[in-house]
């Protein structure tokens, strides 16, 4: 029972990742977390580390997912190259301080930022103009320097740190770039590759200083059980989303991007 919801969720954030950028994070960190703690206990080595190996498998997954949906979105030709470098770089960077920040800080302190900067990623879409709708005629405009390189970095701390793509700080930046939701989303894969790199080997390199023994199908943080059954059933979700690609109205797009982010928050609430 265990693999096989581990499968349908896998599917899950195949779709998620074709359609609204984010792919791991926000769908397997909440749902490995409160699986592993089913399963193993609170009190075993893997109940205690149970959100810092959601956090290291969600990245992993994340490879995989983010790679083969920019391969699709590039043939929709829905990839704006110019968003991409340096931007890319610069989150790179960052995602191997906030890996290696998250390796020394406690799984209820990330499970209690990964809740702060939900809610403020919701009330920032809601409240400030730009997210839910786009003006008529509204113009693109490149990234600055500073965003770029602030932005950047700081993106790929809070992506690892949380063990999430990115994809919720990329596509409010740049829809209010003036992308379309189609875009914005679309973007948010090629930009959490880097995370998903730099989080996945340094949580393999830097779990040798746990204090953990969590067992033989573990690589470092990582899951490779977990990690292959989501693969597979995100292999198949992104086969079915790809279909829908920009076909969603943007209006609808963005609404429905706002109600996942909202319904993955309450699941992470309720403990």
């Amino acid at each position: 029972m265990f693999y096989l919801l581990l499968a349908l969720f896998g599917c899950m954030t195949g779709i998620s990742a074709v359609l609204f950028g984010f792919g791991g994070g926000f769908v397997v960190v909440p749902l490995l977390y409160w699986m592993l703690l089913g399963s193993q206990g609170a009190d075993s080595a893997v109940g205690q580390a149970a959100m810092h190996v959601a956090v290291a498998t969600s990245t992993c997954v994340m490879i995989v997912n983010a790679l083969v949906a920019t391969g699709r979105h590039q043939r929709a030709g829905n990839l704006v190259r110019r968003y991409l470098w340096p931007l890319g770089g610069y989150i790179g960077l960052g995602a191997i301080v906030g890996a290696t920040g998250a390796m020394w800080v406690s799984g209820e302190v990330i499970r209690y930022a990964f809740i702060a900067y939900l809610g403020l990623t919701i009330a920032d879409c809601l409240l400030r103009r730009g997210f839910l709708e786009q003006s008529v005629g509204q113009k693109t405009r490149d990234l600055g320097s500073g965003e770029t390189l602030f932005g950047g970095v700081g993106i790929g701390v809070i992506a690892t740190f949380l063990g999430v793509g990115g994809s919720v700080m990329t596509v409010p930046l740049l829809r209010r770039c003036g992308l379309s939701m189609t875009q914005a989303t679309s973007m948010a894969n090629p930009l959490s590759v880097p995370v998903a790199l730099a989080g996945t080997a340094t949580y393999m390199a830097l779990a040798g200083y746990s204090r953990f023994d969590l067992g033989p199908w573990f690589v470092g943080y990582v899951d490779l059980l977990a990690f292959f059954v989501l693969t597979l059933g995100s292999l198949l979700g992104i086969r079915l989303a790809a279909h829908w690609i920009g076909r969603i109205p943007d209006r609808v797009h963005a609404r429905v991007y706002i109600g996942l982010l909202f319904l993955v928050l309450l699941s992470m609430c309720l403990k």
